[in-house]
């Protein structure tokens, strides 16, 4: 039996009847009949789909003239086009804009009696109706039906997070921000996250000005690793404000009640960092360490931040954990040379240098090399020992043979051997033999060229000339060095060349800067006695020259190396005097502040001094610094 479904194919199929009279030719006939079969309903379904695209592109069309209308204003045509579009799908953007466009168009008892009709007849859609309800409620003042409506909104919407999404921004949008807020909170207990929303709420929290909240909500965010950016700008805006105290409550209340959740842990130790707390963030890096078991990791890291900003007692405490922790660890031999590298750092920054203390880091480098070994993981101190040696010591020759040593050892590793180099160079400037530092200098610049210590041996090139008085082939080298990739190096060129600039040409054999220029040699050289003589002759001799600003900062900061606070304090105070806008004005103001502040513990000295800074300076490099400073000691936040 052959099934046909038109005349057309009854037709066709008597046709092929016709012809059977063999087994071949039935199997013939069923073969034509299936293909044919297949060809009607390939013709049918390429049928359908055109149909279907044809709609979909009226959809889109007709979206796409609605959205024109209602941007544009035309609101009675954009509610005409509305009404099509949402016999054929109810979306909350077309929604809200076809009652939106009926009320602009003076029909809004229209509106009205379309939600209340939709409300009753349309389920799935029935919380939309009961909003824009509600919505329409509020701009008639009826606070009391709108808060009956949206609470059924919100009632319609609990029986799966989805819905309860749908609503959140469908609040949102419509300017309701506390009730989106309430539906997200809903759809997070429904869905059994207490995580979940996390970012949109903290966002929704911080516009209806719930600053707890808000602060809960980033602090929950950040189990998100990918979202930590997001995390410290948010939390970055609540540092240094009334709100501060709070951030530091809620993150020790959060890691009491999870203990073992590290991103809890690291906010808390990036807040402190933020407040230069060191101290305190160690404890909390300890504590995390032994909990976490972490191999001190992370104690290390903070060591190494500590260093970086100046805060040699916390690192050394850092890398004294490490040591004692975990002495079979792989950080121990690279912690166990940064104990005293961190100490180091603190004689070195105490005026004046006490040498006995300088002895007994030779002494602990010593041991040190003699438990773990001369190797690679030790060579830095192997140069740390020449330093000490050469630059405090006045051992040069003993700083020579310590730096071959190293040289030796470390032949495999080329930027080790360079900058044991350079050092070697400024050993031999300490003994008044500057070919022999130029020399050294000049094999590091071409052996790392367009690297940043072939900056740095380019920079000591140039400084030996200027020591030297040869002005022009130092400024020539200064002006490539003001392009370096490092800005440490740049800004030390720049400062450099505008010393040269501004106190050169004033007369022919330009004396001044040349004697000038002796006593930093002489000052590098840790001659400081003999460089407070001259500089107080220059004084004498060059009353009138426009190089007087720059002797006394020179003599203040003499004196600070030497531990003469109120010697530098006057010198600094001539300067800001007599020289209250010239380029060190703000310098010496600055450096007051730090004075008082660090050395004489004078707070109020040192908040006027930073205070003057902001108010006669305000375009000063030290602007952000001094305000930062000023703050702190004024107490505007909780320590």
């Amino acid at each position: 039996m052959v099934y046909l479904s038109t005349d057309a194919d009854f037709r066709s199929g008597q046709l092929i009847c016709s012809h059977i009279h063999t087994a071949n030719d039935y199997n013939n006939v069923l073969f034509k009949r299936e293909n044919y079969k297949m060809l009607i309903r390939s013709k049918v379904i390429v049928t359908l789909l055109w149909l279907l695209s044809v709609g979909m592109a009226w959809g889109q069309a007709g979206a796409t003239l609605a959205e024109e209308y209602y941007k544009a204003g035309e609101f009675e045509k954009a509610a005409n086009e509305y009404t099509k579009l949402l016999k054929t799908e109810v979306t909350w953007t077309k929604l809200s804009r076809y009652v939106y466009s009926l009320q602009k168009s003076n029909k809004a008892e229209e509106a009205n009696k379309y939600l209340r009709k939709q409300q009753r007849s349309d389920e799935a859609n029935r919380a939309y109706y009961e909003l824009l309800i509600g919505q329409t409620a509020t701009q008639q003042g009826d606070t009391t039906l709108a808060k009956t409506q949206y609470t059924a909104a919100l009632q319609s919407s609990k029986s799966t997070v989805a819905k309860l999404e749908k609503i959140a921004t469908a609040f949102n949008e419509a300017g309701e921000t506390r009730w989106a807020i309430r539906a997200l909170e809903s759809a997070r207990e429904l869905g059994k996250d207490p995580t979940a929303y996390s970012e949109d709420l903290m966002g929704l929290y911080r516009a209806t000005g719930q600053t707890e909240k808000t602060i809960e909500e980033i602090i929950t965010t950040s189990k998100q690793a990918e979202k930590k950016e997001t995390v410290l700008a948010a939390l970055q805006g609540f540092i240094n404000t009334k709100d501060e105290p709070i951030v530091e409550k809620a993150l020790y209340t959060r890691i009491q009640q999870e203990p073992n959740e590290l991103a809890y842990n690291e906010l808390l130790i990036w807040y402190f960092v933020q407040k230069q707390k060191f101290s305190r963030a160690l404890l909390q890096e300890k504590a995390t360490d032994k909990r976490l078991k972490l191999n001190g990791s992370r104690v290390y890291e903070l060591g190494m931040l500590a260093m970086n900003n100046k805060e040699y007692k916390v690192a050394a405490e850092s890398f004294e954990y490490v040591t004692v922790t975990y002495p079979q660890g792989q950080l121990y031999p690279f912690a166990r040379r940064l104990v005293i590298n961190a100490r180091e750092e603190q004689v070195k920054n105490t005026y004046p240098v006490d040498k006995g203390e300088i002895r007994k880091l030779i002494s602990d480098y010593q041991r040190m090399l003699q438990e773990i070994g001369t190797n690679v993981k030790t060579l830095e101190a192997l140069r740390s020992t020449a330093n000490l040696y050469g630059n405090y010591l006045d051992s040069k020759d003993t700083a020579l043979t310590v730096l071959d040593l190293a040289i030796d050892l470390g032949k495999t590793d080329k930027n080790f051997v360079d900058r044991c180099k350079l050092d070697k160079g400024d050993i031999y400037l300490l003994k008044g033999e500057p070919w022999e530092s130029t020399l050294l200098y000049s094999q590091v610049e071409k052996s790392q060229k367009e690297e940043l210590l072939g900056y740095e041996a380019k920079l000591k090139n140039a400084k030996l000339h200027y020591y030297k008085g040869s002005f022009a082939v130092a400024k020539d080298l200064l002006d490539v060095l003001k392009l370096a990739t490092s800005r440490e190096i740049a800004n030390d060129a720049e400062q450099l060349s505008l010393l040269i600039i501004d106190n050169t040409g004033m007369d022919s054999t330009e004396a001044a800067m040349r004697e000038y220029a002796s006593i930093d040699l002489l000052l590098f050289q840790n001659k400081t006695d003999e460089a407070v003589a001259a500089l107080n002759g220059m004084l004498k001799k060059y009353a009138e020259h426009t190089i007087v600003d720059e002797v006394l900062w020179l003599r203040a900061n003499t004196f600070m190396k030497q531990g003469k606070n109120n010697e530098a304090l006057e010198d600094l105070k001539k300067i800001v005097a007599s020289y209250p806008y010239d380029i060190l004005g703000d310098d010496a103001m600055f450096t007051q502040g730090k004075i008082f502040e660090d050395r004489l513990k004078d707070k109020q000295a040192a908040m006027d001094a930073y205070q003057k800074v902001l108010t006669q300076y305000p375009g000063s490099i030290y602007g952000a610094e001094a305000r930062k400073r000023f703050r702190m000691l004024r107490g505007d936040t909780v320590n």
